[in-house]
């Protein structure tokens, strides 16, 4: 064991895991360090948020998943430097060896300069994200419940959604069905259908990535769901009741005491840590530029995988951040350490784009699979089913497929649950960022 090859992979998530399972049975020691003990399946944080799941259905323990591959240990522990001398991971409390090192940290939401916005604007990356968003979206419906003041109870129920990406469109449609179906005879001072829910994009039509087709008929979902969407909107400043922005030459105020963010991204500080310590050249989002094989410049013995690889070489732009690009790219990582212990070597790294999908609502989602368009029932039929194919464990995979199926029937999403500090809403103080 000790002659074997050390590969030590930083981050349980897509990219990852994928990694690590694909060097099942290769002749290495690997070792899997993650802040969290869990794997999370990202694209559903969304429901999470909006109370369509609970995290657990959601989540899996890393030490479950790979217990049985022998050749695999995890390590719960936080990675604050390397050494690249050493060839040393730094933790908080001692350092790991590697002969090979696999940097997969992922991305973080971005603010573009104004990181003042987050404590009023959360992102959607983690489950803590996800419950504080569900925290802040139903405290605002109790809240106005509350209210007296027609104004106050405006605010109350006006959301906010920044970005008109995939996260952007699946939140803002979750929100509309919440509001519109979901609460319906919930309450008895206010009718939660009365609620406005805006979403913000600085282009000129959501989901860009997408063809122009897909992107109308997402907005005409969204719209269906009483959804407002404003294109060209340019957020200038948010506060804790009211957001600003800019479309062209005019200036706009939204009163709004809940503002979601869905808007950018940037890479994990980790990647900033390996550029230092390597040379390696970042991009403007924080993610490392890496050679064809994934590898750094100078260091064939350190990847670079999924959100936080600028990948460029295929197509003269990066790769987009979705949750393919990092399970191809681990699994290709992990061919290449076993290319390598037989003196083999592999072609660049070519990413297969199977196609990107975004879910609306209750039977609407858009699905782009290249010369293939679909949207409406179809392509949610689609999306529930791909995304439930790559939910890892088995059990989690038959608890959202009933759950779905509960909420599809019944309109319901079952876990409303209102959690952490200010549970109560103070109406005389306030606590319009329910923080």
């Amino acid at each position: 064991m000790t002659n074997q090859q050390r590969v030590v992979i930083i981050g349980g998530g897509f990219g990852g895991l994928h990694a690590a399972t694909s060097l099942r049975h290769a002749d290495v020691n690997v070792t899997l360090i993650d802040r969290r003990n869990f794997h999370l399946f990202q694209p559903l944080l969304y429901q999470v948020a909006t109370g369509a799941l609970s995290p657990a259905n959601i989540a899996a323990p890393l030490r479950d998943i790979l217990k049985r591959q022998k050749n695999t240990e995890v390590l719960l522990a936080e990675v604050v430097d390397f050494d690249v001398d050493k060839h040393e991971v730094i933790l908080t409390d001692e350092r790991v060896p590697y002969d090979t090192l696999i940097l997969a940290a992922g991305v973080r939401h971005a603010y573009f300069g104004n990181d003042q916005w987050e404590t009023v604007a959360p992102g959607l990356k983690t489950v803590e994200d996800a419950t504080e968003i569900r925290r802040r979206v139903l405290l605002a419906f109790e809240a106005a419940e509350r209210e007296t003041d027609p104004d106050e109870i405006r605010k109350w129920l006006t959301f906010v959604v920044v970005g008109g990406g995939a996260t952007g469109v699946e939140l803002a449609g979750a929100l509309g069905e919440i509001a519109n179906h979901t609460l319906k005879n919930n309450f008895r001072r206010i009718d939660p259908a009365s609620a406005r829910v805006i979403l913000l994009e600085g282009t000129d039509r959501v989901l860009p990535p997408y063809p122009t087709d897909l992107s109308a008929r997402a907005a005409e979902s969204l719209r269906k769901l009483g959804v407002t969407v404003r294109t060209n909107a340019i957020v200038t400043d948010i506060q804790t009741d009211h957001v600003t922005i800019r479309s062209g030459e005019q200036t706009e105020t939204i009163d709004a005491y809940t503002v979601l963010w869905g808007a950018g991204v940037q890479g994990s500080p980790l990647g900033r840590r390996l550029a230092t310590a390597t040379g390696a050249e970042l991009d403007r989002a924080g993610r490392i530029i890496v050679q064809p094989d994934l590898s750094l410049p100078n260091h064939p013995e350190i990847f670079v995988i999924g959100d936080l690889a600028n990948y460029a070489h295929q197509t003269g732009k990066p790769l987009p951040g979705v949750a393919q690009v990092a399970m191809q790219s681990g699994k290709y990582v992990a061919r290449v350490i076993q290319a390598r212990l037989k003196g083999q070597t592999l072609p660049p790294f070519h990413y297969r784009d199977l196609g990107n999908m975004a879910t609306i609502g209750r039977a609407a989602a858009v699905a782009d699979l290249g010369r293939l368009h679909f949207s409406g029932l179809i392509g949610w039929l689609m999306w529930l089913f791909i995304h439930l194919l790559y939910i890892v464990q088995y059990q989690s995979r038959l608890l959202v497929f009933i759950q779905w199926g509960w909420n599809y029937f019944t309109r319901n999403r079952a876990a409303r649950l209102i959690t952490g500090e200010h549970i109560l809403p103070t109406i005389t103080e306030k606590e319009s960022t329910l923080v």
